[in-house]
């Protein structure tokens, strides 16, 4: 059985640092080779619209789908 993490992101991208810090998390996990999952609620579902800009940020929803091609799973 594969070993699986869970984020929940609950915050908007660019108001808190948790956008990125569950970038790097997901990305380390799927680097370990775990089952990667990413639920978003409330103001964490403004993290996977494109266009969202924040200063001197990356895009989060650029980020997500970087990672999500590297096989992230996400629910809204």
């Amino acid at each position: 059985m594969a070993k699986t993490i869970t984020l929940f992101l609950n915050t908007a991208p660019y108001s808190h640092e948790n956008t990125h810090t569950a970038l790097k998390i997901a990305e380390a996990a799927l680097d370990q080779g775990l089952e990667t999952h990413v639920v978003a609620s409330a103001d964490g579902v403004y993290n996977f619209l494109k266009g969202q800009k924040g200063k001197g940020l990356p895009h989060a929803a650029e980020g997500f789908e970087r990672l999500m091609a590297k096989g992230l799973k996400v629910d809204l």
